[in-house]
């Protein structure tokens, strides 16, 4: 089994590439004949920004840039989606959210149909979400943000796709005190992505 795990981090040093590489570990713990590719946005340079061309390919007008069918490529060889990314205003960083406005196109990750109908296409690729948070499980209750995400990201994205969301977790530093905890969540994670 193949896993595609992308980051959205700026620092090759952050906590971010760290639990992405334990996500990493963790799916090779879990048998030796699994595989992943880290794709890093950022250091990809990626170009998050939805353009005419983008705008085309949604109405189905045009194809998709390259750089877009590059990605859906990646994803097409994957078994398993794995986003890694810090929450960033209670949403997910930008790079990552025009990385998806991109790549989960019209005509790829669902169809609009003539009769205005969604055509749910992603329904064999299993999602993974693993977010990791500054603030403490009861900040995120209070303001509803669990809620928020996943209605936002899990319901809003994924299920608009019919892709299912296997794994949904936020790892929040206060709960988890220590960056060691924090990678061992993230590597428990990983051996689960293919179970």
């Amino acid at each position: 089994m193949h896993a595609l795990i992308v980051i959205s981090h700026p620092l090759d040093t952050s906590l971010t590439h760290a639990a992405a590489a334990a996500i990493a570990q963790g799916i090779a713990e879990a048998n030796p004949a699994n595989t992943f590719e880290i794709a890093d946005l950022t250091q990809e340079k990626f170009n998050p920004v939805f353009s005419a061309e983008d705008m085309a390919a949604f109405q189905q007008t045009a194809v998709p840039p390259s750089d877009v069918t590059a990605e859906q490529a990646r994803i097409d060889n994957a078994d398993a989606l794995v986003l890694v990314f810090p929450v960033y205003w209670w949403s997910m960083p930008g790079l990552l959210k025009g990385w998806i406005d991109r790549v989960f196109a019209n005509g790829w990750a669902y169809e609009e149909t003539a009769e205005g109908k969604v055509v749910k296409k992603l329904g064999h690729l299993p999602v993974h979400l693993v977010a990791l948070g500054a603030a403490g499980k009861g900040v995120y209750e209070r303001h509803g943000y669990t809620s928020a995400f996943n209605a936002q990201i899990a319901h809003g994205i994924f299920d608009y796709c019919g892709a299912p969301v296997i794994t949904n977790e936020i790892l929040l530093m206060p709960e988890l005190k220590t960056p060691e905890a924090c990678l061992e969540a993230a590597q428990d994670i990983g051996r689960g992505v293919f179970r």
